[in-house]
């Protein structure tokens, strides 16, 4: 048996699936990696949940009753306190669009249905990994009116801060360490996702996206070097 220290610094993930076998699999394959997993079928009873107290990761079904998982992601992107809040979006595989939206409201990765347990797993640590790892290297990055705090997990636009996500972040302290030099997706999904197998590259094509829309008249600077990927300009 695990000692209560080591439940207590269990990484807990807040699966949200109304389909019940889907999420007693999920439960399963989670709790015998060592997590610490609470489940719920409706929207809205997981946003009570994560308001009452913060998972570490949440994989969220989009057709959900009650609130659905893009409502969802809204409303927790707009929340200070969860607007970071690793979450792993679930699929079916006709949901193309949706899935972009998810992407672009801010969702960390997606997986589409059917998956297999162990791909969950995988990129559930992945993600996780990304999260713990972001912000620790104290450095700060200057270019022109963008200036990134590292440690402060800040991005300022001549001198205003622009939220980003815990991914976008990450995306552009890469962008800004490398300036100047190409950055190919496979790259990027490795060096920003962890992973590049398996992975669509269209992933990176949205959060790219997503970043020149906050960046303002500096969103120029993120240029696109067509077949092959993206470089920022110095």
């Amino acid at each position: 048996m695990l000692s209560s220290a080591v439940e207590m610094s269990r990484q807990r993930i807040l699966v949200v699936e109304d389909e019940a076998d889907i999420a007693e699999i999920l439960e399963y394959n989670l709790e015998r990696e060592g997590f610490e997993v609470e489940t719920r079928s409706r929207g809205d009873e997981a946003l009570e949940a994560i308001r009452k107290r913060l998972p570490s990761l949440v994989l969220l079904d989009l057709m959900l009753p009650g609130l659905d998982g893009l409502e969802l992601t809204r409303i927790l992107r707009r929340d200070a306190r969860t607007e970071s809040l690793p979450i792993i979006m679930l699929t079916a595989k006709d949901e193309e669009v949706d899935r972009v939206v998810g992407l672009e409201l801010g969702a960390d990765d997606y997986l589409a249905k059917p998956f297999s347990p162990r791909e969950v797993v995988l990129r559930v640590k992945a993600v996780l990994r990304r999260a713990e790892n972001s912000g620790q290297q104290a450095r700060a990055y200057e270019l022109g009116d963008l200036q990134l705090d590292v440690p402060g997990h800040r991005l300022l636009v001549d001198g205003t801060e622009v939220p980003l996500t815990a991914t976008e972040f990450r995306l552009m302290k890469v962008l800004m360490e490398r300036t100047g030099r190409v950055q190919t997706r496979a790259r990027l999904l490795t060096d920003v996702w962890g992973y590049a197998e398996h992975v669509d590259s269209r992933t990176v094509d949205t959060h790219v996206r997503r970043l020149r829309s906050k960046l303002g008249e500096e969103a120029q600077r993120i240029e696109t070097v067509i077949g092959v990927g993206y470089r920022l300009r110095a």
